[in-house]
């Protein structure tokens, strides 16, 4: 290369310049290149870090947090005050309610710590998944106005595509003239709960009937009116529609949703999620979808753990969750973070927001990933590491709805679901396996499962499982369908054993088969009812899968027993003692009792066109949310489609 003189410039001078200027450009850009260093370590670089490196690069990724319900009150129904979890006792969930046992500051541990760090990284996460979910929303609620869009929720779509009327030809109203009396009568039973917990606890959760005055309980975290929102389809599909109106009214005016307290999420996600969503589908009021998507969206952040198996209490105002006190090394529990499936669904169909889907099936990937011992799912899960706590299988209490789920989730998908398909006839083949047993005087009966030793106890909330069998009898190996048939029969006539056994004709709350004992409760902490539906869900699916009167007749027998032993001057109330005649009542008309208890009567009693099995499934807090008939629902959009064009 030849350098050409500059004029004035001697050949010395102009490379003393250039050495110069080169210093300098040398240092120049080793200072730009520390500026942008220093941004990497900045404390919250994560976003400029997501500008410069690769789009494909993978980032940490947190997930939900531990459910678990209070062994007592909501093993499942995990959640009926008084009650465990399909199987919590009663005595341990008043005691815990008095007490406030729900510790936020359980011992601290080595995987408390853990948690508690995991909870912090969460933190900037949860923040921005809550924005993201606002965001979503606010696009669905905008392309809602706007009508635009083949992925928006039409509920005329939705009516067209239900193969079946849901409230039938005329009601349900039976042809015999004996089953129509029997249903008049558990209408009047609805008519008279509800009207005197309008007149002594209206807008209170439940009626005390004794003191004649409301109970709200610690479970809601300071929602309101559980009692009316559990009411609503019941009221609806029975006709009492001034009382549905006045339900509606205390709805739209009254149920606020801006609540600052504990909740448990399992509680609040199947009676309040649950009832606003059935009441959406049977009416088509939009108040009812408003408000189920603004309480779905508070949830949420339960779900922001490092396993995404969601914790069982949360902050409906901060967010904030935690596990039970009294769970296991700050366990989660099997029945509750199982049993929001069916609800978070159709909260993903109703908002066009997958994130509600999301989260559930992340639960059942790592239920899949995980090893099950003998093929059972123990009841504690660690919402931290993913692993099992402890290894109790139970299918009442702590477990139970978490099989109902797999079941009626694939039902509801119109039997596309495979996934939950095959998870729900794996798990029955282990608990024939392993807990199915049968008593020296010829009862079959599911054993609880403790670390390989059996407890030959059945509880009265795993007395749904005779109907849940029966449900999925079709849907197996064809081989085993009148096998599971069977078994959901001897089931059934099993729970209505431990009925006639009693003084009342009511069954206890745990009944054993050991020491001599056939369907007996043994233990004075296991002889008291609450009003429980469990039973008497059995006997309405097993009615409508074999027309047996027997089941029919056995209804009318709680009907009967129910007007003798639990009907007070001011409501219905649970009894102390099933085995006395002289009853002690416990003074608390529990909010399932009108939502699940009435209903799978009135069910029992008439025609199978009233809310038809084609169409619709029930949670477990017997409201009634509709199968997705996905191909009908996409041929009415294409059709849409071709006309608009």
């Amino acid at each position: 290369m030849v350098f050409r003189k500059l004029p004035g410039v001697s050949a010395s001078g102009m490379g003393l310049r250039l050495s110069q200027k080169f210093v300098f450009l040398l240092f120049l850009s080793g200072l730009i290149t520390l500026c942008f260093g220093a941004l990497f370590f900045l404390p919250d670089s994560v976003r400029l870090k997501r500008i410069f490196l690769s789009k494909t690069e993978t980032q940490p990724v947190t997930v939900g947090s531990g459910s678990e319900n209070d062994a007592r009150e909501h093993l499942k129904r995990a959640g009926k005050e008084p009650e465990p979890p399909r199987g919590v006792t009663s005595a341990k969930r008043e005691t815990s309610t008095k007490l406030k046992s729900l510790s936020r500051k359980p011992p601290v541990s080595l995987e408390a710590t853990e948690e508690r760090l995991a909870g912090d990284r969460a933190q900037e996460d949860l923040t921005l998944s809550r924005s993201r979910t606002e965001s979503a929303s606010e696009r669905v609620t905008s392309s809602d106005r706007a009508a635009a869009g083949s992925d928006t929720f039409s509920y005329q779509k939705f009516t067209r595509c239900l193969l079946k009327p849901p409230l039938g030809r005329d009601g349900g109203k039976p042809s015999d003239p004996k089953t129509e009396e029997r249903r008049v009568k558990v209408k009047e039973m609805m008519k008279f709960a509800w009207d005197n917990y309008k007149l002594y606890a209206w807008g209170k959760n439940e009626l005390r009937p004794l003191t004649r005055n409301g109970h709200i309980g610690n479970m809601f975290g300071g929602l309101r009116g559980a009692s009316i929102i559990d009411s609503l389809d019941t009221l609806y599909i029975m006709g009492l529609m001034e009382d549905y109106n006045d339900a509606k009214e205390w709805v739209q005016n009254s149920l606020d949703l801006n609540s600052n307290g504990e909740a448990s999420l399992f509680e609040v996600n199947i009676r309040y999620v649950g009832g606003l969503l059935s009441a959406y589908y049977l009416t088509g009021e939009e108040l009812y979808r408003s408000k189920a998507m603004e309480l779905g969206e508070k949830l949420l952040p339960a779900f922001n753990t490092p396993t995404g198996i969601p914790r069982g209490v949360i902050n409906l105002g901060s967010g904030t969750s935690w596990s039970w006190g009294w769970a296991s090394a700050g366990s989660s529990i099997l029945a509750e973070f199982g049993t929001l499936h069916l609800e978070f669904v159709h909260l993903s169909e109703l908002s066009n927001n997958p994130i509600y889907t999301e989260k559930v099936m992340n639960i059942r990937k790592l239920l899949n990933k995980i090893e099950k011992p003998h093929g059972l799912y123990p009841n504690f899960l660690s919402p931290v590491s993913g692993n099992w706590v402890q290894h109790h299988v139970s299918i009442g209490g702590l477990g139970d709805s978490f099989y109902e789920y797999l079941i009626k989730s694939y039902l509801m998908s119109d039997k596309t679901d495979d996934g939950a398909k095959k998870m729900y006839y794996g798990a029955l083949e282990a608990i024939e396996a392993n807990l199915v047993q049968k008593s020296t005087g010829g009862l079959t009966y599911m054993a609880e499962w403790r670390g390989g030793i059996l407890d030959h106890k059945m509880g009265h909330l795993a007395c749904f499982s005779g109907g849940m069998i029966g449900i999925g009898a079709d849907d197996g190996a064809p081989d085993k369908r009148q096998h599971y048939l069977d078994l959901a029969a001897e089931i059934t006539h099993t729970c209505h054993e431990s009925y006639t056994r009693s003084a009342t004709k009511l069954g206890p709350e745990a009944f054993r088969f050991d020491a001599g004992a056939e369907a007996t409760a043994t233990r004075l902490s296991d002889r008291y009812y609450i009003l429980r539906p469990e039973v008497i869900e059995s006997y309405m699916y097993m009615w409508r899968l074999t027309h047996d009167p027997k089941y029919r007749d056995w209804g009318w027998e709680a009907v009967e027993a129910l007007e003798e032993h639990c009907r007070v001057e001011s409501g219905f109330s649970g009894i102390r003692d099933v085995y006395t005649v002289t009853v002690s009542h416990d003074n608390m008309q529990q909010s399932f009792f009108l939502s699940e208890t009435l209903k799978y009567l009135y069910l029992l009693f008439s025609d199978d066109d009233l809310l038809p099995l084609e169409d619709w499934v029930f949670n477990t807090e017997a409201h009634p949310l509709p199968i997705i008939h996905k191909s009908c629902l996409q041929d009415e959009a294409t059709e849409e489609k071709t006309v608009s064009n």
